[in-house]
């Protein structure tokens, strides 16, 4: 399939047919990677890496936002 390469801002840009997203589930703003291999450019999905919940937290650095609250009284059927 040839694409035209157009004048897209300050860059260049091309157009990828809504069949191929489609069928790679592709949607707009989703991360691509872009590498250039001599004469070839290739565009591939990022592998998405599984953090764990400790990694995640891991390099956390703000303040608990856990705070004492009151549920205030029951006032319908609720079972505490």
């Amino acid at each position: 399939m040839e694409a035209r390469l157009q004048k897209w801002g300050n860059s260049d840009g091309i157009r990828i047919p809504s069949s191929i997203l489609k069928s790679l589930n592709l949607k707009t703003n989703d991360i691509l990677n872009i590498e250039q291999e001599n004469d070839k450019i290739i565009i591939s999905i990022p592998k998405k890496k599984k953090i764990s919940l400790k990694e995640k937290f891991q390099e956390y650095k703000g303040s608990n936002l856990a705070k004492e609250f009151s549920w205030d009284e029951d006032r319908g059927r609720e079972l505490w």
